[in-house]
């Protein structure tokens, strides 16, 4: 057994020097692929090093168009907001037609605008909940404030 033990033990040694020499070659082939990627690396850094140089040299018409840019982005901000604000200025003013036909029946409450106290009249029949839904209800059809 220590003849055919040996002899195992030798073809072991002999595979395991076989794999180290393979680790070898494939860490070697590791190692020239690293340095190829290196110089890669340092030809696109180079690159956009000299692409960066060669854009503040133009930077001074960017500059200008940016400048355009942004005024012109703020002009268009203004006019969106003042569309904005007329739009809202043009919303439809309607109360509920409960509301229309309590205050149709009282004097004295015509034209967009309404006397407070022609409203307060005209609400006293109302308990304290239902005066306020009205009012509530006026204010935001923009009739009263």
């Amino acid at each position: 057994m220590s003849e055919e033990m040996t002899q195992q033990m030798m073809a072991a040694a002999e595979r395991l020097a076989t794999a180290a020499e393979a680790l070898d070659r494939v860490l070697e082939r590791i190692d020239a692929q690293q340095e190829a990627l290196n110089a890669k690396v340092d030809r696109i850094v180079a690159a956009v090093e000299e692409q960066l140089s060669s854009d503040e040299a133009g930077a001074g018409s960017e500059t200008q168009d940016s400048a355009s840019l942004q005024s012109r982005v703020a002009e268009l901000e203004r006019a969106n907001t003042d569309l904005k604000a007329q739009a809202a200025r043009m919303t439809r003013k309607t109360l509920p037609a409960a509301v229309s036909a309590l205050i149709g029946k009282f004097d004295g409450v015509t034209g967009e605008r309404f006397d407070a106290e022609a409203i307060e009249k005209t609400l006293q029949p109302l308990s304290v909940e239902q005066r306020i839904a009205v009012k509530a209800e006026m204010a935001r059809a923009g009739f009263i404030e």
